[in-house]
């Protein structure tokens, strides 16, 4: 089920949006919004995986608009200017609606949001953390680490995501073939695992013990 929200200042157009989103499977439109910072303060509470969003609206454009969700979503411009059309896919707009649209049209748009989505899928998660969905694409990840009650997700940009999750959680989400945890406390990239010393793993700076239960799996893996 796609979850999407709608903000244009115009009721008609939100009317329009309304009537076309009953009409297709899978597609759930939770709120409308003609008031940005109603909008705004929304999508800082719920995930949302789309937006249908106006650009020429009184308080910020559109575009702008977009650029400060804090929260991965993606997007569907619904504007009767042509000339936002670069710019709207420069920021990676899924699809760009020119009104008056056809539901045809809407409906071409949202099923690009579902290819969209599942690729994205393929190649990411998407965790909640410090009351924000984050998407991660695996190739990103350094480590996972797990303490206690929460994880936290090392990554190659030398940022940390701390969230709330087990690590039998987080290891379900991630595929089989490329992470292999190696340790109670430590899910790494299969790939990465390439210096063993001492009975520990080295990754760019990191120290990483192997788990006498997780010992025979990696030195599969180490010995191809």
């Amino acid at each position: 089920m796609i979850r999407a929200v709608a903000l244009d200042d115009e009721i008609l157009a939100l009317k329009i949006i309304e009537n076309y989103a009953e009409k297709i499977e899978n597609l759930s439109l939770e709120k409308v919004f003609n008031i940005q910072s109603d909008a705004q303060r929304y999508l800082n509470k719920y995930p949302v995986d789309l937006i249908f969003l106006d650009i020429e609206m009184p308080a910020k454009n559109g575009l702008d608009f977009y650029k400060n969700i804090s929260q991965n979503t993606k997007v569907i411009f619904t504007t009767a200017y042509s000339e936002y059309a670069v710019d709207a896919f420069n920021i990676n707009a899924v699809d760009y609606l020119l009104k008056p649209f056809s539901f045809e049209r809407f409906k071409a748009a949202v099923e690009k949001v579902k290819v969209v989505s599942e690729n994205d899928g393929a190649y990411s998660l998407s965790i909640r953390a410090d009351y924000k969905l984050h998407k991660i694409h695996f190739n990103d990840i350094r480590l996972i680490e797990g303490l206690d009650d929460y994880i936290q997700i090392h990554l190659k940009n030398t940022a940390k995501i701390t969230a709330r999750s087990s690590m039998k959680s987080i290891l379900e989400k991630l595929p089989a073939k490329d992470f292999i945890r190696v340790h109670r406390s430590y899910i790494v990239p299969v790939k990465d695992i390439k210096t063993i010393v001492n009975k520990n793993i080295h990754i760019e700076g990191f120290i990483i013990p192997i788990g006498e239960t997780y010992k025979d799996d990696v030195m599969k893996i180490v010995n191809g």
